[in-house]
């Protein structure tokens, strides 16, 4: 029988802390981190990737789609299907996957091969995004919830501003092979950092476990998945195709400089989003959702001003900094014990939200022209807003965050 000391010590192992443990959650932060690097790397190491595989750049395209695949088609049996184990064993099988699909994916001289190792990279990738934003809530208590996921989503601007400039830099001097051998370098200083700073905690007992129809049925969930597909599917239809758009202001060479720009004002959105998020979720998102309509007005009735396309690029960015920590927020208060499966949920609806942005994008510059960007992503915002603003009941509710049981 163990010692009361042993329980105690069991329980204490357990408690949400009464202060951010920044250490922990950079260790959430660092995996998102290696999640987008690993998903948009092909992307700039397009030509070297393709030489070197001996195929088209529409082929060497494909490799991100693969990986988007696998993070949307697997997060969520494999969200269901880990519920019961340990935490951060399942953070560290998603984190070694990253780990043997990288390699993989340097080592391959097959293209096949190399598609199916980005694939399941995505599935590596989906399961960690199911987990970084449950796990960070679990390791703050409840008032201190919403900035704990600020700080795990960090990885994800910091990726777009910093990661992966520099990375396809250091590609493209060293070679695409050693740029994903570096990428899998970093995961293993990774594995040792979780291990070192990332506290366990158990899995869901069968009677706590929620099945998907019935998170979807939960109060406040299916609105707060709305809103994330309407913003998501705006953003990625500008984000996607911002070169022909910002090409309108004569600055096609500086289409770097503007995502520079762009992520970040991103990086300042998240900050400014974690000291807010706790008080004040439901305003938080209706005003990121209202100032990013107003900027998409501007950057539609000024697209050829190029000091009008910078700022306003920053303004959207400040706006999208923030996103994922409300709306990760969001489902996950509304589906309470549910969360996991609905965080995953999430996962889903943002993946086919930027494939949608890609493909409705391509139509839209085919068959109406650039200008059609900020129009047809305004529309989308209004949509997000509407639905936030009649949602107040169980989803995106007023007032400081708390614990409700429905």
């Amino acid at each position: 029988m163990p010692s009361t000391d042993s329980l105690v010590s069991t329980i204490d192992k357990h408690m949400p802390s009464d202060q951010l443990p920044v250490g922990a959650l950079l260790s959430l932060a660092m995996t998102g981190l290696i999640s987008i690097m690993t998903e948009t790397l092909p992307a700039g190491l397009l030509p070297e990737i393709s030489a070197g595989l001996a195929i088209t750049p529409s082929q060497g395209g494909q490799l991100v789609t693969a990986y988007a695949l696998g993070s949307m088609l697997a997060v969520l049996p494999l969200t269901i299907l880990t519920q019961h184990w340990n935490r951060r064993t399942s953070l560290l099988t998603a984190v070694f996957g990253f780990l043997i699909f990288n390699i993989a994916t340097a080592l391959s001289t097959d293209y096949v091969f190399t598609l199916f190792a980005r694939f399941m990279a995505g599935v590596a990738a989906g399961l960690s995004w199911s987990l970084i934003a449950g796990y960070a809530r679990r390791l703050v208590k409840p008032e201190l919830q919403g900035r704990a996921v600020a700080v795990a989503m960090f990885g994800t601007p910091l990726a777009l501003s910093f990661g992966v400039p520099v990375s396809t830099w250091l590609g493209h001097i060293v070679g695409w092979r050693q740029a994903f051998h570096g990428m899998s370098l970093f995961t293993v200083v990774l594995v040792i950092w979780i291990l070192w700073k990332l506290p366990d905690f158990p899995g869901q007992v069968r009677a706590q476990r929620l099945g998907l129809w019935r998170v979807l049925r939960t109060p406040g969930v299916r609105p707060v998945l709305v809103v994330i597909f309407a913003w998501m599917l705006g953003h990625n239809i500008l984000y996607t195709y911002i070169a022909p758009y910002v090409a309108q202001a004569g600055l096609v060479s500086q289409v770097d400089v503007v995502l520079l720009v762009f992520g970040a004002a991103a990086l300042g959105g998240i900050w400014l989003i974690g000291r807010l998020i706790d008080r004040y979720l439901r305003i938080t998102t209706l005003a990121s959702l209202a100032v990013f309509s107003l900027a998409l007005i501007v950057m539609g009735g000024w697209a050829d001003v190029s000091p009008i396309v910078y700022a306003f690029t920053a303004v959207w960015g400040l706006t999208f900094g923030g996103a994922a920590t409300l709306l990760v927020t969001a489902v996950a208060d509304a589906a309470e014990e549910g969360a996991d499966v609905a965080v995953s949920l999430t996962v889903v609806v943002w993946n086919a939200a930027i494939a949608g942005g890609g493909f409705f994008g391509g139509v839209l510059l085919q068959q109406v022209g650039v200008n059609a960007f900020p129009w047809t992503a305004l529309l989308l915002i209004i949509i997000g807003l509407v639905v936030v603003g009649t949602s107040n009941r169980y989803a995106f509710r007023s007032g400081p965050r708390v614990h409700v049981n429905h």
